[in-house]
């Protein structure tokens, strides 16, 4: 077959993908390494994209392509639950070694976010013996039909229904869109108000299951959540007998610039999910939980064919070995803190630009009108986007209203190709502005 250039590869998708299989982004890939890709006109780009956050460490880490290699050719499959094998166990002990959930801790694998929440509801009904389920506003947790329904925005929803009962919608504590004119400390004390009421108002809270929560809102626009509100749901869930589930499926493995997000908040969950850039590439996630949480469960009610498939588990397990040694977060810091002061620049120079916000290199800005939160620019976000897309920048939106550019490159991403993809945002958002 010959070889097809990016125009002849999204004609060629187009005849052949479902329409509903969306392009987030005007791109194509060959070949990558670190933080570039070659597309199909051989063109370097620069990936601020990282698969939607998967890439902490880099495209093709050496010693990932290397563990990959060699458990192909010895074990592709057999389903863990059919005959069982010892990378299974071997990545379990590194993940309850980096995430600790209390005295003791189990890990069951899978092969997505999505199915790691799936499986991380079952778990906390079955353990509590309750069917509620409170999340959030803004969420972002997949498009499985149980992820689906905790996920809030209706444009990954349409005609899917019905979704899941028993879940109950909270407003996520989002200064910026809420909190004008208090400082953030009253802003945090009205919102832990707000949930107190919600609590008592909107459900029996001794019928909640669990409340599932993104230390840092992924999809919905790299928010934050307040250390004072985070620490007061660890309250209410150990007041009201409820499940504490941390959804870090993009926030783990060095993005925060630690392991996981929740580990600058000082709270410990009762369960949490993973994925996206623990397998450096490979389709990989986990559930993590307190032993006495996980082991609540009845044997064959979660899990499933291919959960914890060796290849997989192999590429994960040297992946975290490759993050420890070239300390990934350490990197997501020094990432993070370089797009903050650039950021942070740009938007002295560009009131379009809403703000600057993240965690670590977890990083992002809206685009609004006015300088309103209330009026996002989905237009200017957009166009932003396909400019940097034709000067080789690929650049991911985010939020409820597409307005939100944010950086998901690989940490790994040298200074030199940091800088100038910085360098590309900036000049095209100010020819956009006509500020250039």
């Amino acid at each position: 077959m010959e070889t097809k250039n990016s125009e002849a590869l999204f004609q060629w998708r187009s005849e052949v993908v479902t329409n509903g299989v969306g392009v987030f982004n005007p791109s194509t890939a060959v070949s990558a390494k670190g933080a570039i890709i070659i597309n199909a006109d051989g063109e370097e780009l620069i990936d601020f994209g990282g698969g939607i956050g998967v890439l902490n460490s880099g495209h093709c880490p050496e010693p990932v392509v290397k563990a990959i290699q060699e458990q192909s050719a010895k074990l592709i499959h057999t389903c863990f639950n059919v005959a069982t094998y010892d990378v299974y166990m071997k990545l379990a002990e590194e993940l309850i070694d980096l995430f600790p959930h209390g005295e003791k801790t189990k890990v069951m694998l899978t092969c997505t976010g999505a199915e790691a929440v799936e499986n991380a509801i079952k778990i906390a009904r079955q353990a509590t013996k309750r069917s509620g389920i409170i999340c959030f506003t803004d969420a972002f947790h997949g498009r499985t039909m149980m992820a689906m329904s905790l996920t809030a925005k209706p444009a990954y929803k349409y005609n899917c229904g019905p979704f899941a009962p028993e879940i109950y919608r909270f407003r996520y504590p989002n200064h910026y869109r809420y909190g004008r004119g208090l400082t953030h400390e009253d802003f945090e004390k009205r919102e832990i108000q707000l949930l107190r009421e919600s609590l008592m108002t909107t459900c029996d809270p001794h019928n909640i299951a669990a409340i599932i929560v993104e230390p840092v809102l992924g999809e919905g626009g790299f928010v934050p959540m307040p250390k004072g509100y985070m620490h007061e749901l660890r309250k209410i869930c150990d007041e009201f007998g409820i499940m504490l589930i941390l959804d870090e499926v993009q926030s783990g493995f060095g993005r925060t610039g630690k392991w996981g997000a929740y580990q600058h908040y000082d709270v410990t969950p009762d369960l949490s999910t993973w994925a996206k850039s623990l397998g450096g590439g490979m389709p990989i996630g986990c559930v993590i939980g307190k032993a006495e949480v996980m082991d609540a469960v009845s044997p064959g009610t979660i899990g499933g064919t291919y959960p914890g498939n060796p290849v997989c588990a192999a590429a994960a397990l040297a992946n975290i070995k490759y993050m420890r040694e070239i300390d990934i977060n350490a990197l997501g810091e020094k990432v993070g803190r370089i797009c903050r002061e650039r950021f942070t620049a740009l938007h002295e120079k560009c009131p379009e630009i809403g703000e600057i916000r993240g965690l670590g290199a977890m990083i992002a800005f809206p685009l609004v009108k006015d300088g309103d939160p209330w009026k996002p620019d989905a237009a200017l976000c957009h166009d932003l986007m396909m400019a940097c897309a034709k000067r080789g920048l690929i650049l991911l939106s985010a939020g409820t209203h597409k307005n939100v550019i944010r950086v998901l490159s690989p940490l790994v991403i040298t200074e030199e190709q940091l800088h100038r993809g910085l360098d590309i945002i900036e000049e095209e958002l100010l020819k956009l502005t006509g500020r250039a």
